[in-house]
């Protein structure tokens, strides 16, 4: 990666671009620790830390977590043969996922195609002029895919290859019935042919609707179970390709820590805590103004500790042992900003890796969302909408339930809109947050990076540090 966590903070904080700007420290406390040891294990060294964290109640999250391996050590080899391992069995189940996708597919076309054909017969249950449209619709389907299986005898073959039949296809659109072809001014020969087959149409018209209305729920039946299969096949797959792009190595060709024919491995990790800024007992404690204690701020201030580890070690047959070097970073952050840093990670290299994952697996899945929808959620809709008509009771009225349930399905709405990703913004610190709320949590984060700096530095003694 190749800009920091702390130049993102920099960059995307007003408060911290202006003090690096002016040439001061871009950010309010810094203590390193070094530790070099060929006895300790760096896991104690991280897991320490990271537990005293959580004492000091920061909660920190991983931003980041890489490492690089030279070709020539042991350590090489074994992480080289997982990640294989990881993406043999990635492919494999990726494979699968392409497959009941492609049948996902091919079943939402067959479905599209059935809810065109059964809207035909729908209409014929409808007004005068649909019915008429619908029956036509119905006849030319007919001719072209049932009819058409005669051949030479079929009525568009006779009609367009044979002579004495040119009104064939004409007499045939325009009777409903074999008792209304006596009254067109047809030859009888013409006449003998049309009433068998507008028997055998009317015949096939309602045997085909219910056969196509059992196909069609038939296949709304598959397609939720293919589509299950499709969510299931993902989530397998997900923890394969994390753990295969966990596994790759950062690249460091430059570094003078890595020889290639050394037996080193350096590794990278970087946690971020934060507290936040207690008005209340703040005001009542003396460090703010006591009018404050009932302040309702536009947005949060945090006391933020961020902590670098940088691991160079020699791998072993059980352990690994070397030097740890561990910066505690103190900064002091509203929402806004804590929001957007995130924002940064995930547009950074960082956040591409976890995208294409998801591209994946459930992108795919999501594009064809609305598609999948509008056929599994029929039956439910159908059955709220009838729900809905039978519950109706005007007796609730009058104790103001339907309007509850409005305001309710309000709330909902605007809660789902909430959760929409929103591209954050940070504005500039107004007087009460510059003078008061950041300077609170400026004066928490410098504590809290000295308090943890100094626990840990005396529970593993003064002479092993420098």
């Amino acid at each position: 990666m190749v800009e920091s966590i702390a130049d993102i903070i920099t960059r995307v904080s007003p408060y911290y671009s202006k003090k690096k700007s002016g040439g001061e420290d871009p950010y309010e406390a810094l203590h390193t620790l070094t530790y070099d040891s060929g006895a300790e294990i760096l896991e104690s060294v991280y897991f320490f830390i990271l537990d005293l964290l959580n004492d000091f109640g920061l909660n920190p999250d991983k931003l980041i977590d890489n490492f690089t391996d030279t070709p020539g050590g042991t350590h090489f080899s074994e992480v080289g043969m997982k990640a294989s391992r990881m993406q043999d069995e990635a492919i494999k189940l990726l494979g699968n996922v392409n497959t009941v996708l492609r049948s996902v597919l091919n079943i939402i076309y067959d479905l599209k195609e059935f809810r065109i054909r059964l809207e035909h017969y729908d209409a014929l249950k409808g007004s005068k002029e649909d019915k008429e449209a619908a029956t036509l619709s119905l006849k030319q389907i007919w001719m072209d895919k049932v009819d058409i299986s005669k051949g030479n005898s079929s009525i568009k073959a006779m009609a367009l290859g044979q002579s004495g039949y040119q009104t064939l296809i004409d007499a045939f659109l325009v009777s409903k019935n074999p008792s209304d072809i006596d009254k067109l001014d047809l030859n009888d020969r013409v006449k003998r042919i049309l009433k068998p087959r507008l028997q055998e149409f009317n015949n096939w018209v309602s045997q085909s609707e219910n056969e196509l209305r059992k196909r069609f729920e038939m296949e709304k039946t598959y397609l939720r179970s293919q589509v299950n299969s499709l969510k299931l096949y993902s989530r397998w797959v997900k923890p394969y390709l994390k753990a295969a792009e966990q596994l790759k190595m950062e690249d460091r060709s430059r570094s003078p820590d890595l020889v290639n024919m050394f037996n080193t491995v350096v590794f990278e990790i970087v946690l971020f805590g934060k507290n936040k800024v207690n008005i209340h007992d703040a005001s009542l404690g003396g460090q703010m103004p006591v009018d404050f204690h009932k302040l309702i701020p536009k947005r949060n201030y945090y006391s933020c500790l961020l902590v670098e580890f940088t691991f160079r070690g020699i791998p072993t047959q059980q352990r690994l042992v070397g030097r740890t070097t561990v910066n505690f970073k103190a900064y002091a952050l509203n929402d806004d900003e804590i929001a957007k840093l995130y924002e940064e990670i995930d547009n950074s290299d960082i956040g591409d890796v976890l995208n294409l994952i998801e591209g994946a697996t459930t992108e795919s899945l999501d594009q064809l969302k609305d598609e999948i929808e509008s056929f599994l959620k029929d039956d439910e809709k159908e059955k709220k909408k009838y729900e809905r008509k039978d519950q109706s009771n005007p007796f609730l009225a009058l104790v103001g339930y339907y309007n509850k349930q409005s305001t309710e399905s309000k709330k909902s709405d605007s809660k789902n809109k909430s959760n929409k990703p929103k591209d954050w913004v940070v504005k500039k610190d107004d007087w009460i947050e510059s003078t008061h709320l950041r300077s609170l949590a400026i004066e928490g984060s410098v504590d809290m990076a000295f308090n943890i700096f100094d626990v840990y530095k005396k529970a593993h003694g003064m002479p092993s540090w420098t």
